[in-house]
């Protein structure tokens, strides 16, 4: 474990701002003797609710959701009761009545969750176990600089900003009518099968749609100018889930709203969808080993996009790591990977030079065989492998 802090580093630690965000250190004294004296279910339930709320506050969806479920359960009951015209303005012609109370609200909420939720993860893990990181850790060995640690909050708490403003127009605009949605509110208004079947169509959608925006974001000029600054977290944390380039984020963000334009879509189903892609983006980013459950066979463990960031171009896939099987972009244990080698392929052991290859022996093996299945590391070399590698060379030499 990286133990060697500068005194920069030690100033970094009392800036007021990092404290702020980091309140959760303050108190972590009083947080132990709490959380100790809770019964194991009880902080089990806890953590489960603090995830599944960061989600869905995490982009601003929240007031959103609220939306929607007051026109589900509410508006009719509303407008009959209520009388009188409302105020017109300007926004009224474009739908936007009040825009500047979901905008507010929507920020407000996202902020509040942010840094109270990811203030929580961060001190539970990164606090409270951390002389454990070999029990939890992906990379037990390395952890962000606290310079790192302030950057990607900054950048994760600016872009969160942005796509919670997003949410406020989203919001603000379904409530005044949203004229161009395609959203409704009968359950069974296009069939009970239709309204199952939202589910895997949006799920599908959304993975593989986010599979290839964020591939694409990996070609040589995009990752260069725009992905490579949410690359800066080589070893993330739950803060860099939104850490990421502004025209990346809202990129991202619109492409991922595209049914609620295109095709009738109860909103039901579409948020369920959303709060799932955003737990698991949550506990993906976190850099802590959390395996998938039996009844997801199509979900990658923490380790796959852990592995994506320490290895950079590969493992494209979100919520769905067929696609990479399927676009021969997940990682094999043969192929070797890093910043300079674009487009998901790797390159064999025999493709690379010695010192290449040494600096990725060293990669594996900061990796955490725990975070595997059965805490077998598939992709540590061996003698053997190695042996083949000196072959194959002189081979080559030859």
């Amino acid at each position: 474990m990286v133990t060697n802090v500068s005194s920069e580093s030690k100033n970094l630690h009392r800036n007021p701002l990092l404290e702020g965000v980091r309140w959760s250190e303050k108190y972590s004294v009083q947080l132990s003797v709490v959380w100790n004296i809770l019964p194991k279910y009880l902080k089990n339930l806890f953590i489960c609710v603090a995830i599944l709320l960061f989600a869905t506050v995490l982009k601003g969806d929240w007031i959103v959701i609220g939306v929607h479920l007051w026109k589900q359960f509410w508006e009719r009951e509303s407008q009959l009761a209520s009388d009188g015209n409302p105020v017109h303005s300007i926004l009224t012609d474009y739908g936007l009545d009040g825009l500047s109370y979901f905008i507010v609200s929507a920020v407000l909420g996202s902020y509040l969750i942010y840094f109270a939720i990811g203030g929580f993860i961060h001190w539970y893990f990164y606090i409270n176990r951390r002389d454990k990181a070999h029990e939890w850790k992906c990379q037990p060995e390395k952890f962000l600089s606290p310079e790192l640690e302030l950057h990607e909050i900054l950048v994760g708490a600016s872009s969160l900003l942005i796509v919670s403003i997003l949410s406020g127009f989203v919001a603000c605009y379904a409530l005044n009518g949203g004229k161009g949605l395609t959203i409704y509110y009968g359950w069974n208004e296009y069939g009970w099968l239709w309204f199952a079947l939202q589910f895997v169509a949006i799920f599908v959608y959304q993975d593989y749609t986010t599979y290839w925006v964020h591939r694409i974001f990996h070609w040589p000029w995009l990752y260069r100018n725009f992905h490579k600054l949410h690359h800066t977290y080589k070893q993330p944390t739950a803060f860099s889930v939104t850490a990421s380039h502004p025209v990346e984020i809202i990129f991202t963000q619109l492409v991922m709203l595209v049914p609620i334009v295109t095709v009738p879509i109860h909103w039901a189903p579409f948020y369920v969808v959303v709060v799932y892609a955003y737990c698991h983006g949550i506990l993906g980013h976190s850099g802590v080993n959390f395996k998938s459950f039996w009844w997801q066979p199509w979900q990658p463990d923490t380790i796959f996009h852990d592995n994506h960031h320490q290895y950079f171009h590969v493992n494209f896939g979100f919520n769905i790591y067929y696609w990479d099987i399927l676009h021969g972009t997940y990682r094999q244990k043969d192929r070797v990977y890093s910043e300079s080698i674009f487009y998901g392929q790797g390159k064999g052991l025999d493709e690379v030079s010695e010192k290449v290859l040494l600096s990725d022996m060293i990669e594996r093996n900061l990796e955490n065989p725990q975070a595997y299945r059965n805490s077998f590391h598939r992709y540590k070399l061996d003698e053997h492998d190695m042996a083949k590698f000196v072959v194959n060379n002189k081979v080559k030499t030859n």
